[in-house]
């Protein structure tokens, strides 16, 4: 379950850095959130789109890809850990030392009980806000990837993959990925 650890105090990303290492947290609007680990298949499916953003960035040079957790520092009171994210080679500069200081090119956010409402309202609006270009929604119990692209700082809603597709994003066309092999889990 998602943990809120205040509703009446607004917090920052000094108290965020100040949260237990041995456990998950996020600041979303000046909300710490506290959520669990995942569970197996959301980790073998997000290993699975690793592997062949990784493969395809290294083969053509065009950026470099981050597990979380991983801070994607927005603002002083937004540093989110999305699942899987990408930087391109122009944008290489909004990688620090301790976080990315900005928004990604690319995320991918895999739904969870736990998660699936903040990933699919408050974070997906910062992510428009602050500029994230594409993110990716994967619904591990429909099988099914939800590609959406940001236009006038909103998202629209370009394409919906399902297990059967290859998918294949705007932002990288010579990208394909097959979602059966994404999906099959022992």
């Amino acid at each position: 379950m998602t943990t809120t650890i205040s509703q009446k105090t607004r917090h920052t990303y000094e108290d965020y850095l100040n949260t237990p290492d041995d456990k998950r947290y996020e600041l979303i609007d000046g909300e710490l959130i506290m959520t669990p680990s995942p569970i197996s298949y959301h980790q073998w499916i997000s290993k699975n789109i690793a592997y062949e953003i990784e493969r395809f960035a290294r083969e053509t040079g065009s950026g470099m890809l981050f597990c979380a957790p991983c801070d994607v520092f927005l603002d002083n009171e937004n540093v989110l850990q999305p699942d899987l994210l990408f930087i391109s080679k122009e944008r290489a500069g909004v990688i620090g030392r301790k976080n990315i200081q900005g928004a990604p090119d690319l995320v991918v956010e895999i739904l969870s009980e736990f998660t699936a409402d903040y990933d699919l309202t408050k974070k997906k609006r910062l992510y428009a806000k602050f500029g994230v270009r594409e993110y990716w929604i994967v619904d591990p119990d429909g099988k099914t990837v939800e590609i959406h692209s940001l236009k006038n700082r909103a998202f629209v809603l370009d394409n919906t993959f399902s297990e059967n597709d290859d998918l294949v994003s705007p932002l990288f066309p010579c990208l394909r990925i097959k979602l059966s092999t994404v999906f099959a889990f022992l």
